[in-house]
């Protein structure tokens, strides 16, 4: 990444939170929630806490280049819906993901179901109830936010469609990544696949169409090729994560290290450490799979038998690997649409693989 490209991801970063802290200090006033409910703005004061508290915004930000990829002109109204509406579904993901793991921490501080388990320490099931209902309520919002936008009709359902399916995709995901764990081999296809479905439809794809909406273009003329790279680019991304959930720095993440491995989840990471080491390493890895009480120690452990055994750089290859096949596809769309823009997406996989953050 140029100086300058990273100065205009900084930007849209920065005009993006401004807009999401806006938007959370309107919304609740537009819900005509009973007027004895304590419980609904507190929902909503942790979906806010949980959206403004970090993230790098490359959602927004790939919204917007799709967008320059045909004029650097789009309509800002309709560039400021899509953005809350993509990052309003991004928080109802982090909220019932995190639920689904059980996670306690999110970006430093407590997933909102946490926060909610503090709240209500005697009230076991009304935690998860309420954490569902915030999950819930981010992918209404997600939705609301467009058709209460003033966007004209045929944009606004265009866009909603684009949202609708991609939340669809993204539960079809899930469902295939809890479903993954039970089968009694995966495969690198299979690990492809929920990927796409979990993450690249809705964080690479789904922004790509929305920035081509609001710049006039139809992304269904260019399906395939969109759906191409935004696989590529989830591939890319389910693999940084997972190496980062076994190698990575948890101080620098926000979140502990192993929790994939302590869950048994068969991730990228522990897929390749079971097709990888062998002897005690490998009954190592095999004692520490699913075992929830694997200490920080055990998991040390394992990342050093993966280190020592090549599976961290297998890992980097791959990334590297993928991420310029992305870059490849990405290129071939320079006769069609802007150079700069163009340019940008052809050089983001391999930088989001090879940062540091």
């Amino acid at each position: 990444m140029t100086e300058q490209l990273l100065d205009r991801v900084a930007r849209y970063e920065r005009r993006f939170n401004t807009l999401f802290a806006d938007y959370f200090d309107k919304v609740g006033a537009t819900l005509e929630a009973p007027s004895f409910s304590r419980f609904t703005p507190d929902c909503l004061d942790l979906l806010r806490d949980l959206s403004l508290r970090g993230g790098k915004r490359m959602r927004v930000v790939l919204l917007h280049e799709a967008a320059r990829l045909v004029r650097d002109d789009a309509p800002a109204e309709a560039l400021d819906a899509a953005a809350l509406s993509i990052e309003l579904l991004q928080t109802h993901g982090l909220v019932h993901d995190d639920l689904i793991d059980d996670s306690a921490t999110r970006r430093g501080g407590p997933t909102t179901y946490y926060a909610y388990r503090e709240r209500f320490p005697r009230h076991p099931r009304a935690a998860l109830g309420l954490t569902v209902l915030a999950g819930d309520l981010a992918l209404a919002l997600c939705l609301r936010v467009l058709l209460d936008s003033g966007l004209p009709a045929g944009l606004r359902q265009a866009m909603i469609e684009v949202q609708t399916r991609a939340a669809a995709d993204t539960f079809v995901g899930q469902i295939a990544d809890l479903e993954r764990d039970f089968g009694p081999v995966v495969t690198d296809d299979v690990l492809h696949d929920v990927a796409d479905h979990k993450s690249a439809r809705y964080s690479i794809l789904a922004p790509l169409c929305l920035g081509l909406l609001a710049a006039g273009e139809q992304p269904v003329d260019h399906e395939a090729e969109l759906r191409r790279y935004a696989r590529l680019v989830g591939i890319c991304g389910q693999l940084r994560d997972d190496y980062l959930d076994l190698f990575g720095d948890a101080a620098a993440m926000g979140k502990p290290t192993g929790t994939d491995l302590r869950e048994g989840k068969r991730t990228y990471a522990t897929v390749r450490l079971l097709s990888t080491v062998s002897g005690p390493d490998r009954a190592l890895v095999e004692r520490a799979l699913g075992d929830p009480a694997c200490t920080p120690d055990t998991v040390a452990a394992v990342r050093e038998a993966g280190e020592r055994h090549g599976v961290a750089d297998l890992m980097r290859a791959d990334m590297r690997r993928y991420a310029e096949q992305a870059g490849r596809v990405a290129a071939g769309w320079r006769p069609r649409w802007r150079e700069e823009a163009v340019t940008f997406f052809e050089r983001l996989p391999l930088w989001s693989v090879e940062r540091d953050d």
